[in-house]
């Protein structure tokens, strides 16, 4: 590695550890010659597997930073934290990854982000639903809500009331 400060390309690793959920690697180096510190980050450049084909036909390779756009933009000035919003793009994505082999439709990618913020924030849900569902009149937004508040709520981590395997 070259040192970003002399550009010696003499230095060792004094600490290294897995980053974003073990697909990276962050190394803390230290430069031999002028013994200054820095951080690489390592990952594998994996191509874009996959394929988000849009309500027009058009295909464009799936991007995480267009999720995150929308997501933050539905959020607005909520009071939801930057991780959070990160942790739900970072669930999607693997969703999409394990479920889907090339191609994910973009309505499907919508209605994952739809399901996760109705946990996370009603308000942050009905400025996504109007983009996504395309609400266009006061009645259809008006439905959207009705349908909202009678859906239940799942509680992130909450243990579930039932045993769902029914034992006893």
């Amino acid at each position: 590695m070259i040192c970003p400060y002399c550009g010696a390309d003499n230095d060792r690793v004094i600490d290294s550890r897995a980053t974003d959920a073990g697909r990276g690697v962050r190394r803390r180096r230290v430069c031999e010659a002028c013994e200054k510190r820095f951080t690489t980050y390592e990952r594998v450049d994996q191509p874009n597997r996959l394929v988000v084909v849009k309500r027009d036909g058009r295909r464009d390779p799936f991007n995480t930073s267009k999720m995150m756009a929308s997501i933050t933009a539905a959020c607005g000035k909520l009071p939801i934290p930057e991780a959070v919003k990160e942790q739900l793009v970072e669930e999607i994505e693997e969703e999409l990854s394990r479920e889907f082999e090339k191609e994910v439709e973009s309505a499907m990618i919508g209605q994952r982000v739809l399901a996760k913020l109705r946990d996370i924030n009603k308000v942050a849900y009905i400025r996504f639903a109007a983009e996504h569902l395309r609400i266009e009149s006061i009645d259809q937004l008006r439905k959207e809500l009705e349908d909202l508040e009678s859906r239940p709520t799942n509680v992130r981590d909450q243990q579930p009331l039932f045993d769902p395997a029914g034992a006893r």
